[in-house]
């Protein structure tokens, strides 16, 4: 049996359910399986095992093992509820959800023989002294046009001039930055998150086309874009869902919106219907430490949000793996597989990958240990949680 340590996620009280007959996928029949959660979630985690068929065998505070006292069934349950400390617990009662998820999701409003033409408001390095490459934060102005989206979504951007053959340059996608709402809560902005290519080809320095045009571009210069796109990566409307986050270098840049509209003091005020109460898990790999994006932004929610957020970084020229080798993200992914796997046991956790397509081997390869060493099939069970709608993946 693997639990949560009760550390993980700030100091909250953390309970555990033991269940038997679980009808997911970690569980043999007739086996015994403990789940420890923080009070906050004991509800609802409870509720969600009771649907899936689990048999519940008991409650218990997870640092004493003394049983608490009893709270209301939940609703459509004819189960017994489980017991919950006998202590207030200031928290908003959970909303149903709804019942056609992401019904509302802007795509091709603008495409590429009819783009829309914003203009360039900011464009900022992301990266400190000392940093490996270039990376921009390129913030453009969408008024007066019908250009709306949503986090996890991706723009197409057209780069000025003509390509070899005497054509327009073809687009070229670009994750979202921001939230549905832009950097200045107007809901009138979206903001990319950019890193130069660069490559050597016969000896040549060569500088990617559209990646060199922002991060060149300059503020009050138009841009042509096009899009949204894409549903992969779209948040869950569920606010106790828990979302792991794995990026490497601009891979971090949806989950940047993630979790500016989970934390960020304004989006909450413009999001009264969203108010995320789960726990988010990001991994971010870099090379070296100035290369970390967003970093103040991300350590402000820790500070703020401590029982919500953890941020666990695999920064590979700086430090070492357990076997004296570069820290990769997958490395990381590998030490916290115990956690990881105790939550995906949740049918309310998501997992989101994004960043250079090398490093999908990595990252399946650890899984695959991790899901081994507990009797299970990493290439079963990654199919089931892609069609379960809960593996969101989108590399470049």
């Amino acid at each position: 049996m693997h639990v949560l340590p009760a550390a993980s996620f700030g100091s909250s009280p953390m309970m555990t359910i033991t269940i038997q007959d679980f009808s997911g996928f970690s569980i043999p029949p007739g086996g015994i399986r403990r789940f420890v959660v923080p009070l906050s979630q004991l509800q609802s985690t409870y509720g969600r095992l009771v649907r899936s068929g689990a048999k519940i065998l008991g409650v218990c505070n997870s640092l004493n093992g003394t049983a608490a006292t009893p709270v209301p069934s939940p609703v459509g349950s004819s189960t017994p509820a489980p017991a919950q400390a006998a202590q207030p617990v200031d928290r908003p009662a959970r909303k149903a959800p709804a019942k056609a998820a992401h019904g509302d999701v802007p795509v091709n409003l603008y495409k590429p023989k009819a783009p829309f033409v914003g203009t360039v408001i900011s464009n900022e390095t992301l990266l400190k002294e000392g940093a490996i490459g270039r990376v921009n934060h390129v913030t453009m102005d969408l008024s007066g046009g019908e250009l709306r989206y949503v986090e996890g979504q991706s723009i197409g951007i057209i780069p000025d001039g003509l390509a070899d053959n005497g054509k327009p340059h073809k687009i070229r996608l670009y994750s979202i930055a921001s939230t549905r709402h832009g950097d200045n809560l107007a809901g009138n902005t979206v903001s990319l998150c950019v890193r130069q290519l660069q490559y050597e080809k016969d000896g040549e320095l060569i500088n990617g086309v559209c990646s060199t045009f922002l991060c060149d571009i300059a503020p009050g210069a138009p841009v042509k874009i096009t899009g949204p796109v894409g549903k992969e990566m779209l948040l869950p409307e569920d606010e106790d869902a828990n979302v792991i986050m794995l990026a490497t270098g601009t891979g971090i840049a949806p989950m940047r919106a993630y979790l500016r509209r989970m934390f960020d003091p304004g989006e909450r005020a413009r999001n009264p219907d969203y108010a995320f109460r789960g726990k988010a898990w990001l991994f971010m790999g870099v090379p070296t430490t100035p290369n970390l994006l967003y970093e103040e932004e991300f350590r402000s929610y820790l500070s703020a949000y401590p029982e919500n957020f953890r941020y666990t970084k695999a920064i590979s020229r700086e430090q070492n793996n357990s076997a004296g080798g570069r820290m990769y993200i997958q490395n990381r992914v590998a030490e916290s597989a115990d956690e990881i796997f105790n939550l995906i046991n949740l049918d309310s956790t998501h997992l989101y990958m994004c960043g250079l397509r090398g490093m999908e081997p990595g990252i399946d390869k650890a899984m695959a240990t991790a899901a081994a060493a507990r009797g299970l099939d990493w290439k079963t069970l990654r199919p089931q949680l892609k069609k379960a709608g809960r593996w969101h993946v989108e590399t470049y």
